[in-house]
Order: structure tokens, then sequence, then C-alpha cells
């Protein structure tokens, strides 16, 4: 299995496990637009803004222009100089692959301060020897 990091961080609130704003409007136009989560990721990469994806998706109005997923397939394909993504992820996945590497990363620090604790005990506060 060939892993590719992610080129755009993804993060979480692991407070109370909600999807961040930013990432729940891609979510939203994906929806809206019938986007794949491959053209999600192109957009997002591209650096287009989830908001404005109605601008550009206006071709039934505008037939000059090209609909919102070639659109942004062409761009992807013009900047990029490849076809898609090497690695498609969508944005729920990478929210649970951020959670799981935040988990193990607070597990493996706990786990380091047990063996700290248990390697090096600390005399009692207050600088009191214990008696013989």
């Amino acid at each position: 299995m060939n892993i590719v990091h992610d080129p755009i961080p993804i993060p979480i609130d692991m407070k109370n496990g909600t999807i961040p704003p930013d990432l729940q409007a891609w979510i939203d136009a994906r929806k809206r637009h019938r986007l794949s989560h491959a053209q999600v990721q192109m957009a997002r990469e591209l650096g287009l803004n989830p908001r404005k994806l109605g601008k550009i998706d206006n071709h039934k109005q505008e037939p000059w222009k090209a609909p919102l997923p070639e659109f942004i397939e062409d761009m992807y394909r013009r900047r990029f100089k490849r076809d898609a993504p090497a690695n498609v992820r969508s944005i729920e996945d990478g929210l649970r692959a951020a959670a799981a590497a935040k988990e193990a990363k607070r597990r493996k620090k706990a786990a380091q301060r047990q063996a700290e604790a248990a390697a090096d005990p600390r005399p009692a506060p207050g600088g009191a020897e214990e008696a013989p």
C-alpha cells in the first residue's frame, strides 16, 4: 500500500468532536454541487473558495461556461500536469485519520511520562527524607 501524505492539513476540533466550519463548507459544497471526493480535493488544492463555487457552476444560464466538475478537473490538469490527486481521501476520512493520529500521539506522550516517573522517582515534597 502506497501511503502519500495529504498536502492540505486537516484540523479537527477534539474538544467537542465537531467538524471545523471551513471543512463543513466543503462538505456542504460537495453535496450542493454534486462533486466527488476527488473533485473536492482538487478544488481545495487549487485554493478555490467553497462559498464562491455557485458563481462558477452557472453553466445553464451562461452556456460558455463548463460544468463545475469539468472546470475543476481542467484547472487541476493545467496546474499540476496530472489528471487526479495521487491519494484521494474524503474530508471525513481525513478528519478520522487526524483524530487517530492525535490520539496516538497523546497516548505515546502519556506512556513516556509514566516511564519517566517510574524510572526516576523524585523525593517527597518538602525536602524531608524518610527516616531509617
